[in-house]
This record gives structure tokens, C-alpha cells and sequence, in this order.
């Protein structure tokens, strides 16, 4: 009995030494990390369990006020990116390749680059794979119905998480998030 009673005792003073050593291996892990990250991986992680899709999880979507067109939501984007500092760099209409490659009309899709150089530069130099993040890009997408979103990645997870970026990046970074949330909130509106 008392050898039982030993060995349990030992294996709790095993078990509580790992598991003191397993939380401040922890505690060191999560000091290298934003302090946002584990709100970000939280958001993300309920948006995944909720749709069990990972392209949802990590992207960001405004529906369009309804009565505006595909071609009024792309002048008020390109105009509201000048008001806020973005520069437009580029159109993809996605829909046209794929009608001229099937020969069949395709419902609205229409990618629209903007970037911010300064901040872009910021990036690159931080770290070279960040430079597939770049420009930012927003899709303008009609449903089969006709109603049009507008989506584009949600950057929290890029800017909060893994480590903590440079200051300037960070300070940089959230800018232009900020920015192209604000964009996509006024283009679905119509706003000039």
C-alpha cells in the first residue's frame, strides 16, 4: 500500500513539475507574440468553426447597398481610395476571361488593387513572403442572384498573428487596414 501510495505521489510530482514546466514554456512563447494574436486566432478560429471554411474564416465582406451597380461600386471605390491615401494600381475583370474563354456570359467579378508604397516598402524589407500580400486587393463579386459583396483578406492576422512586428511596420500596417476597411464600408454605400 504504501508503495502505491508512493509511486501516485511521485507521478503527481512529476505531472505538476511538467506541467509548471509546460505553462512557462508557454508564458515564454506568448511573450514573442502580439498581444493581439490570440484575439485574432479566436475570431478566426470561431469564424472557421462556423462555416468550416477557411477561406471565410480569414476574409472580410461588406454587402453593397442594393440599387447600385457593379460599375457605380468601382468608380466609388477608386474615388474614396484617393480620399483616404490608397493609390490604385490596377483592375482584374475576371468576369471577361471567363466569358472569353467560354464563350458564356459569367456573373460580375472584378478585382481592384490598391497600395500604400511607404508602407508596401515597409513590408518587403521586413520580410520578402510578405511582398504576396501585395497591393491589397478587393473583389467585387455578384452573386448568381445579382447582389453584389465586396470582399477582401482581413489583415488582423497578418498585422497580430505571430510576432511582434517592427513598430513602424505595425503602426504602418494598421493604417492601411484601417484604410481598406474604410474603403469597402464607404464603396458599399456608393460613396464619392
Amino acid at each position: 500500500m504504501n508503495i502505491l501510495r508512493n509511486l501516485l505521489a511521485l507521478i503527481g510530482l512529476l505531472a505538476l513539475i511538467g506541467a509548471a514546466i509546460g505553462y512557462a514554456q508557454f508564458q515564454s512563447f506568448a511573450a514573442k507574440l502580439d498581444p493581439e494574436a490570440f484575439r485574432v486566432y479566436q475570431e478566426v478560429g470561431g469564424r472557421f468553426l462556423e462555416t468550416l471554411d477557411p477561406g471565410t474564416a480569414l476574409v472580410r465582406v461588406e454587402k453593397v447597398q442594393e440599387g447600385l451597380s457593379p460599375e457605380e461600386v468601382a468608380q466609388s471605390l477608386k474615388s474614396v481610395a484617393v480620399d483616404l491615401d490608397l493609390l490604385f494600381v490596377g483592375e482584374a475583370p475576371f468576369y471577361k476571361q471567363v466569358e472569353a474563354v467560354t464563350g458564356e456570359p459569367y456573373r460580375y467579378i472584378n478585382f481592384f488593387s490598391f497600395c500604400d508604397a511607404r508602407v508596401g516598402a515597409l513590408m518587403a524589407d521586413y520580410n520578402n513572403t510578405y511582398t504576396a500580400f501585395m497591393p491589397c486587393r478587393i473583389a467585387l463579386v455578384a452573386d448568381p442572384d445579382g447582389t453584389l459583396w465586396l470582399q477582401m483578406m482581413d489583415l488582423d492576422m497578418l498585422i497580430h498573428g505571430g510576432k511582434k512586428l517592427p513598430p513602424d511596420l505595425k503602426e504602418g500596417a494598421l493604417e492601411v487596414s484601417a484604410a481598406l476597411n474604410e474603403l469597402i464600408e464607404r464603396a458599399a454605400k456608393g460613396d464619392f
